[in-house]
């Protein structure tokens, strides 16, 4: 009896899904629960699931763009009885790759886990292990990075460990890239599979730092076939391809999954929205004077700094309760309005630059701030950030002047529609009341969407967060 697999329904105002990516083959065996196709939108990403054991039969193929309620596959469930065996080694007479529980425990594969729905592909920055190495219970086997978070993978079991695909590699997700051997001493191994293997149980090793980890399965064979000939010459993370090359004059290395998706969207945002740019400056003075006053007596109460980012984020806030057309965004047609103040705080590490999202900052203390983007830049620099912690920002600050800049535009974190640019502050002279004084000034720089958002809001945005750091009593009273 073969069940259908049908497109879902997303919503009223969506009436077609394209088939993005199947992670299984046409003649595979699948479980009930096995992620089986992505499928994307013109607003969303979906991964579809099995709904019964079974074998599964592909009638539209990757890259269709197919109605609501079509039907896409088909999954015989009356051939799971005959096909368990071999399809739970999956298809291992097909697939050369496939592994044998040795005479010290059975063969787990180890996978790509799941980032995040909008995460395809990761890439394998660094094994902690050789192939061949034992290993134990809860030890780090490998460092992954997305586009967006770089995480950890450890050992479900404690074995041998045979390493499938090579350091530098990006690969999709659900992909095994290693398998390991439960009990000490266990054999690597064999590249083929009898029928009289037992049923094979697969593991995706836990990541430190998601909370996500529903991995898509998928047999690494179907996705890049050179992994059968890594299979039999293991790497130990020794010949990696992401090893930089030289011919005495310059360098040439691979870049990492992070700085590639920073170029990615950084262009995406340049091209798909009218950014532009307004300045201003701020005169410190009174805001440092204040930090000063409080800086004891404010450590000692809350057992962290009152750093120049808390007032900041404090004064963007209140700009943007004036300003509702820089906390909104487009969506297709539409312009959505956000009644929330979710602060992104730009963060950058030695891999690149991530932007951690502060919540409800306008419901924060100083001091909850504080601790909060302390916390976050830990978590960046540390690579335990989750695909949570970047998601759902309504605006993004990012301070430059911390690298000395003067003075420099900020490119747009879509789909947000503003961002602000801190700049070094320089003590400088300016007119004050008739006469020339030293002050230490500070360049603002506002990017924002032009086509949701006019000059004067944007100027409005901006002398209004002047006026808050000019005046801290505006910052206690929210005015």
């Amino acid at each position: 009896m073969a069940e259908e697999l049908k497109i879902p329904p997303f919503g009223e105002s969506i009436t077609t899904a394209n088939v993005s990516r199947w992670l299984k083959a046409s003649g595979d065996f699948v479980k009930k629960g096995e992620v089986l196709v992505s499928l994307e939108t013109d607003k969303i990403s979906h991964e579809l699931e099995a709904t019964s054991d079974g074998v599964l039969k592909i009638l539209v193929e990757e890259d269709e763009e197919v109605e609501i309620g079509a039907v896409i596959a088909e999954i015989d469930s009356a051939a799971s009885g005959s096909s368990s065996p071999s399809a739970d080694s999956t298809s291992s007479s097909e697939q050369g790759t496939a592994t044998v529980a040795s005479s010290s425990g059975e063969v787990h594969d180890i996978k790509i886990p799941s980032f995040g729905d909008s995460i395809n592909t990761a890439s394998l920055a660094a094994w902690k292990v050789k192939s061949g190495e034992a290993v134990s219970k809860g030890q780090t086997l490998i460092t992954l990075e997305s586009d967006k978070v770089s995480q950890d993978l450890d050992a479900d079991y404690s074995g041998v460990v045979e390493i499938l695909v090579e350091e530098g590699e990006e690969v999709e997700i659900g992909s095994v890239i290693a398998r390991l051997t439960e009990g000490e001493g266990a054999a690597a191994p064999a590249t083929k599979s009898p029928a009289s293997a037992p049923v094979k149980k697969e593991t995706s090793a836990p990541a430190k730092a998601t909370s996500a980890l529903a991995a898509a399965a998928s047999e690494a064979a179907r996705i890049r076939p050179n992994l059968e000939a890594s299979a039999s010459t293991p790497s130990s993370g020794s010949a990696s391809t992401s090893t930089p090359s030289t011919d005495g004059r310059s360098t040439r290395k691979k870049m990492s999954m992070l700085r590639r998706k920073i170029a990615q969207h950084l262009v995406n945002a340049q091209q798909t929205a009218a950014i532009l740019s307004t300045f201003n400056e701020v005169d410190m003075s009174a805001i440092m004077k204040m930090r000063k006053e409080v800086q004891e007596d404010f450590v000692a109460k809350h057992g962290v700094k009152l750093g120049f980012m808390s007032l900041f984020t404090k004064a963007v806030v209140n700009a943007l309760k004036e300003t509702p057309g820089i906390r909104s965004f487009i969506d297709g047609n539409e312009v959505v309005e956000n009644d929330f103040y979710d602060i992104g705080i730009a963060v950058g590490t030695e891999k690149g630059l991530v932007v951690p999202v502060i919540r409800d900052c306008d419901q924060k203390s100083f001091a909850d701030i504080e601790n909060a983007i302390a916390e976050a830049a830990g978590k960046a620099k540390d690579g335990t950030m989750q695909i949570e912690d970047l998601q759902g920002g309504v605006f993004t600050i990012s301070n430059g002047g911390v690298y000395g800049s003067l003075s420099g535009t900020p490119i747009l974190n879509p789909p947000q529609s503003g961002i602000l640019g801190m700049q070094t502050i320089q003590q400088r002279p300016i007119a004050v009341d008739g006469k020339v004084e030293i002050r230490p000034m500070m360049y603002l720089a506002l990017s924002y969407d032009h086509r949701i958002v006019d000059g004067k809001e944007a100027v409005t945005f901006l002398i209004n967060i002047k006026d808050s750091l000019e005046n801290p009593a505006r910052l206690l009273l929210e005015c």
